[in-house]
């Protein structure tokens, strides 16, 4: 634990340090946010704070495979080059969109491009395990179900980008309960192969508090697209690593509910962003727009409308992100009367902070 911890911290560090000068080369660059009628901002703002990130994702990665313990349990492994390679494409057309903006249909032709390097690298959904029945191997159909599930999550992120630290803050939870998770197997359990993806966790979630402080509101600089499709794409690295390259049938004896981990923990950690990019798809299609015309009915936008600050509105889909990703991750490791209770008691809470303004509007 306390190599991660090292690793989270370094991660942290260069990502608060290199964020100012990122900031000030967007704004040399004329990399600039110009508010809109659906924005928050009223003055131009910054962007491109992706290529920080991208710097605190690689230094940590460097420090992490120096470190003893970490290094052996690595040794072998792909992932973490795929992740520099894969991530470090995704920034480049981050950047390019951030600096002179490009169509929906090229930024999706890069994302496949950066997408495919994780797979031909080795990050890919070998197999899947169904509770009760045999591990299913993947034969061709391996390359097309994780450049889909990456695109899924790449613009999961992209989209919950609404708000001042809204996606930072929600990928750094989501992150930290897959570490949870991935620690458990990795350390607890003892599975080797949950080593790569409990590191991509505890680097990702260090870039994002490391960024969090210059981007909360009111932000000084944006992570645009730069950052936030690293963001995707890495959670989706994460997520692939732990979900398929681990033989959970083999934990049957030593952990049951480890067995539904497969299917449900993507779920979990990305719950509120899936959400978010699901209903966005729909209302759009009802409506006959292009889905990735951009509106101002997202979830965090609609707490806003009902009396939220924006502040109060972020912390309030940080509260929801955590309440689902940590709740379902202690389902498979504590005991589930116990864990239901919890969160039934801390959804009563969160529903009753959500609806407050409209509530006390009522009275």
């Amino acid at each position: 634990m306390r190599e991660y911890a090292l690793v989270f911290f370094v991660a942290a560090s260069v990502t608060y340090l290199l964020t100012p000068i990122t900031r000030r080369t967007a704004v040399r660059w004329g990399a600039m946010t110009q508010p809109r009628d659906r924005d928050v901002h009223a003055i131009p703002t910054p962007r491109m704070g992706g290529v920080a990130m991208y710097g605190g994702v690689a230094v940590g990665m460097i420090v992490a495979m120096g470190l003893p313990n970490l290094s052996r349990g690595l040794r072998g492994s792909f992932e973490i080059r795929a992740v520099l390679v894969g991530g470090g494409a995704i920034c480049l057309i981050g950047v390019i969109d951030d600096k002179w903006g490009i169509d929906a249909l090229t930024k999706l032709t890069g994302q496949v491009f950066a997408s495919g390097l994780l797979v031909l690298l080795g990050v890919q959904l070998l197999y899947i395990w169904i509770p009760g029945q045999p591990q299913i191997s993947l034969g061709p159909e391996t390359v097309p179900l994780t450049i889909l599930l990456t695109l899924f999550m790449v613009n999961s992120i992209n989209f919950v980008d609404g708000l001042d630290g809204l996606a930072a803050g929600v990928t750094a939870i989501a992150a930290s309960a897959f570490f949870v998770y991935s620690y458990q197997l990795s350390v607890v359990l003892e599975v080797q192969a949950a080593q790569p993806a409990t590191l991509i966790s505890a680097v990702l979630a260090g870039v994002c508090v490391g960024f969090l402080p210059h981007n909360f509101n009111p932000a000084r600089i944006f992570m645009g697209d730069s950052g936030s499709m690293l963001l995707g794409l890495m959670l989706a690295a994460a997520t692939v690593s732990g979900s398929s390259t681990v033989d959970y049938g083999a934990l049957g004896a030593r952990k049951g509910a480890a067995l539904f981990i497969p299917l449900l923990i993507p779920v979990f950690v990305l719950a509120v962003p899936f959400v978010d990019l699901l209903l966005a798809v729909l209302r759009r299609a009802r409506a006959r727009r292009p889905v990735f015309q951009p509106d101002k009915e997202h979830l965090h936008h609609r707490l806003m409308e009902i009396g939220h600050s924006h502040r109060r509105a972020v912390l309030i889909m940080y509260f929801w992100s955590a309440l689902v990703a940590f709740g379902g991750v202690s389902f498979f490791f504590a005991r589930p009367d116990v864990v239901g209770a919890v969160v039934g008691a801390v959804t009563l809470l969160a529903v009753l902070l959500s609806n407050f303004p409209r509530l006390r509007g009522r009275s």
